[in-house]
């Protein structure tokens, strides 16, 4: 019996090893996504059309304007400037997670303007192209938010501010792209400008809500007589659990339980749909939740 105990101990961590990589190919699979979203969005649909709001770019757009430099060379450089300053102040507190993100993007914005050139804009119709620079950074910055990752660019800059003054990092990064964004009217022209301005009052609005729906969550409360067959369903069918609570109604003073749990959205349409059929009766409450924090779902680190 003995012998068995440290061969079990080498399983579980061997089994703990195979969890944390497969959640570390995840996570790196989703970067690289986010980074490639971004790139389309930034290279097809804002770079053409000299769309200056947000960070890196968006002073790429307005520098390239005023000098012979390519907006992606002019994108690279500078990430490789806030990438020193980074590991500089930063030391071991600086993640891998954003250097790979900010070197995928500097490289691949390099990269697509030698492999697809684009001079003009895609379409004739630029509040279209508005919404797609808007959307798909705004797409990949939940993402990498939503993994723990930091974009680069004017992210390292927050990083560093944060740590080493009380300045309202917010504000300070707000008044910068507002900056560069109100330079774009006199660089380019007026309507070049508003767009910009557009973009950048909407950009957090977005993002904020592609946030929540990568999260979104469907939290039910369900009152019934009898919870076997429910928690049942929610066990074998949808591997989730639940907690119960004894109640009594009001009204009838009958037993009454309460069921409490949380689903993803495609597993709250199943347990929907087996309640109204199985248990017609009970009563469901079903609320929204982007912050559901423990096991199944988001950690607490």
């Amino acid at each position: 019996m003995e012998r068995n105990k440290p061969e079990r101990a080498d399983g579980g961590k061997f089994k703990a090893y195979q969890r944390k990589l497969k959640v570390t190919i995840f996570e790196y699979f989703m970067i690289t996504l986010a980074a490639f979203l971004l790139i389309i969005g930034v290279h097809f649909f804002k770079f053409p059309n000299h769309f200056s709001f947000g960070g890196v770019t968006g002073i790429a757009v307005v520098v390239s304007a005023v000098t012979p430099f390519s907006m992606g060379t002019i994108n690279f450089v500078i990430n490789t400037a806030l990438l020193a300053l980074g590991f500089a102040a930063l030391g071991r507190d600086f993640g891998i997670k954003t250097v790979y993100v900010s070197f995928l993007i500097s490289f691949g914005l390099s990269g697509m303007e030698r492999v697809f050139p684009i001079s003009e804009p895609l379409t004739q119709e630029p509040v279209l192209e508005l919404i797609f620079a808007i959307v798909l950074p705004a797409v990949s910055s939940a993402i990498l938010f939503n993994i723990g990752a930091s974009g680069g660019g004017t992210d390292i800059v927050a990083m560093v501010l944060k740590k080493h003054s009380t300045v309202n990092i917010g504000t300070a990064l707000f008044l910068v792209d507002l900056l560069i964004t109100v330079a774009a009217c006199f660089i380019f022209d007026i309507q070049t400008g508003l767009f910009s301005f557009c973009g950048l009052l909407a950009k957090s609005l977005v993002i904020d809500s592609a946030i929540e729906n990568i999260n979104l969550c469907k939290y039910f409360t369900i009152v019934c007589d009898d919870p076997d067959l429910i928690c049942e369903f929610i066990h074998e069918n949808l591997t989730r659990s639940a907690t119960i609570f004894k109640a009594e109604g009001t009204f009838t003073h009958h037993r009454k339980y309460v069921i409490l749990t949380v689903m993803k959205r495609g597993q709250a349409v199943q347990l929907r749909n087996f309640i109204k059929v199985n248990e017609p009766s009970a009563f469901m409450m079903i609320t929204n939740s982007s912050e559901i924090i423990g096991k199944g779902f988001r950690g607490l680190n």
